[in-house]
């Protein structure tokens, strides 16, 4: 409840510098105090350490502008007509000082964007006025009449607002971008890419304005100046983030961004922070979930240089961050290309995965677990690859993984542990169309854990697809011994049909008596 209070309080803090403002201005109808230029700084809410600062609290104060005009819109559904008129003195002032808080810190404004300031103060008056006369009136017919102008200018001012916000956030990344090209001093280079990373921290629709204006290749240009070698991981994380989006992807191969950062992974040189952000570059621009990877053409080209470079990541990984990022990387190359599967192969990944999990400084979270099963899932429909597994004692990690249980029960944290659960289980089923694979399996007593698996649904936190995969491993396994089960489990959970078993473990109860 204290921690509840602190977070309440400190959030209150931060607010009260942008409302307090608004409540002077709605106190003097929004009438400067002052022309003179000392004494029009002390009104500035904005501290003026940073770009990034500045623009952090632009941000703030738009999305506190948009959190108002929704409000706006839902009380005058209702018709509270008062605090409609009230909500939109609020805006008018809140947006007059986000536009002198802006110019103030602004360099080489255009005008196509001064007239845009102009046109949402004239439209923010215009609604100011609008609602003050619906405060005025009691008549309801006037109302009626008057609330579809209200809702066409409400609608107006939401648009021209946003288009406001879009010219300025494009406007400063050109700033940042510009000196990012320009500039050949570290520390100011630093500084704009550490600009660059903050906005991108701010959603899609940011990493979109960066990719459009050109940050792709601005931040592959650092990458291949020796002289920005220390800046390399900073710029790196920033790619990543933009990478996110469609058009860093497309930027990315225009930049032909995958030599470069193949380059980068196979040049010992470079420090191991390097390595392992352009190994986190790799994982989101080859991530499964994004459907626009069909383009990296280019990719193919290097994926064995690739590939063989985040395998040694791995391998020599002095840190669980940097063996997440490469076993990442690696995962999703699995999925990107089923050749990489025959590579990992040749270069005895297999092996090198395996020694990783049995250390705990190394594989020491759910997630990188989850990435080590993920690879393994994908390379056991090699048939060469169950001889690996016997060798490096890997049906004993399966065995383990089964049991995967999260220990701070966060959400995210839980899920890991359901993918952990269902790959592993994937994995048996694949490998147990080799005999020795089953027979290992079933001296471990893995079928005693899926059959517990099938029935208990909280073993596998209520998880269907853990249920289908320890089905399916369940019915590959007996088939291969057929002794290792009891005769309930083997009537209702391998003889019938697969979505009859399935249903009847869903359906189940656990008895608390």
């Amino acid at each position: 409840m204290h921690l509840i209070q602190v977070d309440s309080v400190q959030r209150w803090m931060e607010d009260l510098k942008l409302m307090t403002d608004c409540e002077c201005m709605c106190i003097l109808q929004s009438k400067p105090i002052s022309i003179e230029k000392d004494e029009q700084n002390e009104l500035i809410l904005s501290s003026q350490h940073s770009t990034c600062d500045n623009l952090q609290l632009l941000l703030k104060r738009a999305w506190i502008i948009s959190t108002e005009l929704t409000r706006i819109a839902q009380k005058l559904e209702k018709n509270r007509w008062q605090r409609v008129h009230s909500l939109t003195v609020r805006v008018n002032c809140h947006v007059r000082s986000m536009i002198n808080e802006y110019n103030m810190f602004t360099r080489n404004s255009s005008e196509e964007m001064h007239q845009f300031e102009k046109l949402v103060i004239d439209k923010c008056s215009e609604f100011t006025a609008f609602t003050e006369r619906c405060v005025q009136t009691e008549d309801e017919q006037v109302l009626k009449s008057m609330k579809s102008c209200i809702n066409e200018t409400l609608t107006t001012v939401a648009q021209h607002f946003g288009q406001l916000i879009e010219l300025v956030l494009t406007h400063e990344a050109q700033n940042l971008l510009r000196q990012i090209e320009l500039s050949d001093n570290v520390y100011i280079t630093e500084s704009a890419i550490s600009s660059l990373f903050s906005l991108t921290q701010e959603g899609a629709h940011l990493c979109r304005i960066i990719a459009k204006e050109g940050g792709v290749a601005a931040l592959f240009k650092i990458c291949r100046q020796d002289c920005f070698r220390c800046l390399y991981p900073q710029t790196l994380r920033t790619l990543a983030s933009i990478c996110c989006v469609e058009e860093g992807m497309h930027q990315l191969e225009k930049a032909d961004g995958i030599l470069c950062l193949a380059d980068i992974l196979t040049d010992s040189t470079h420090s191991e922070a390097t390595h392992a952000e352009a190994a986190a570059v790799i994982a989101q621009i080859t991530s499964p979930h994004l459907t626009f990877t069909q383009h990296l053409s280019s990719f193919l080209e290097n994926m064995e240089e690739i590939v063989t470079a985040l395998v040694k990541l791995c391998q020599e990984a002095s840190s669980g961050e940097v063996f997440l990022l490469a076993s990442a990387a690696l995962a999703n190359i699995t999925f990107f290309d089923t050749m990489a599967c025959e590579i990992l192969l040749q270069l005895n990944a297999m092996k090198i995965l395996l020694a990783a999990c049995s250390d705990r400084h190394i594989v020491d979270t759910p997630y990188s677990r989850d990435q080590v099963v993920t690879i393994l899932a994908n390379m056991s429909v090699l048939d060469q690859c169950a001889s690996e597994i016997i060798q490096g004692n890997g049906v004993q990690l399966l065995m383990e993984m089964l049991f995967e249980r999260s220990s701070s029960g966060h959400s995210a944290e839980v899920a890991a542990c359901e993918r952990v659960q269902q790959k592993s289980a994937v994995t048996l089923a694949r490998l147990s169309r080799d005999p020795e694979v089953a027979d290992a399996a079933v001296k471990l007593s893995c079928i005693p854990r899926l059959v517990k698996l099938c029935r208990s649904p909280t073993e596998r936190n209520n998880s269907d697809s853990v249920l289908v995969a320890c089905l399916v491993a369940l019915r590959r396994l007996a088939a291969m011994s057929p002794d290792g089960l009891e005769d309930s489990d083997f009537q209702q959970l391998v003889k019938p049909r697969l979505v009859d078993s399935f249903l009847l473990c869903t359906n189940m109860e656990e008895s608390f008596v």
